[in-house]
């Protein structure tokens, strides 16, 4: 992962003196988040977007030995000051699992896309696989929607938690293997978080509500104001 310093330099001059680093999800990079990077930095945020290996370690590896540096650095440059997270599908999570044993500095805040937040069905009926195991790696065989799964084991986090997930898919063959809406990867129903302050569904996929207009814009939103935009047409 790359330090806070080395991934803010772009930031805009009038900056917010907050920092958002991002996650990317399940077999993607820091290139999938690219965007969003660029459109935060644009609004003033100082962006980081690192990279981790998400189909090669499990994931309280991945927290402690990726992300958890990675804040350190950060909190270090710019202490006191809010720290936010933006992140997308096994994002989350890691996120929630760093949480278990960490705190943010107040006014902190976390946007979470597509996450599955209860486990995935599709990890459940894929997880035998073999393409699945060798494409997902330990962290896809810990995504499942049983009652040990990591997502149902981790304790509620104290953090002000936006969800946002889609309710369009590429995929019908894996939409039918999941109950109700869904965004070819995580229903809607799972996406939801016990203690997350708001949720929002777009007519978005998995695979890119990234970059997701409307996405984008709720992002700001929450970062902002702790809460979604209603109005039509936002």
């Amino acid at each position: 992962m790359t330090a806070c310093t080395a991934c803010a330099r772009s930031a805009p001059r009038q900056s917010k003196d907050e920092t958002v680093i991002l996650l990317h999800g399940m077999g993607r990079t820091r290139r999938a988040m690219s965007e969003m990077a660029r459109y935060l930095r644009s609004n003033g945020y100082r962006v980081v977007n690192p990279g981790y290996p998400s189909t090669r370690e499990a994931i309280d590896a991945i927290a402690a030995n990726h992300l958890a540096p990675v804040v350190e650095r950060c909190r270090n440059e710019q202490p006191g000051t809010p720290l936010h997270f933006v992140t997308h599908s096994l994002g989350g999570i890691v996120v929630r699992q760093y949480l278990q044993k960490h705190t943010l500095p107040p006014g902190s805040r976390v946007v979470m896309l597509s996450p599955p937040s209860r486990g995935s069905e599709l990890a459940d009926c894929l997880r035998d696989f073999w393409l699945y195991r060798w494409r997902n790696g330990p962290a896809g065989q810990q995504l499942g929607t049983g009652p040990h799964s990591v997502p149902n084991t981790l304790k509620p986090v104290k953090a002000e938690i936006g969800v946002i997930t889609g309710n369009r898919s590429f995929n019908p063959l894996f939409s039918q293997l999941i109950p109700g809406p869904d965004d070819g990867k995580v229903s809607v129903a799972r996406a939801r978080l016990a203690e997350m302050t708001d949720f929002t569904v777009i007519p978005a996929t998995h695979t890119f509500i990234m970059r997701h207009p409307t996405a984008l814009k709720q992002i700001l939103y929450f970062l902002e104001h702790g809460k979604f935009r209603r109005e039509a047409g936002f």
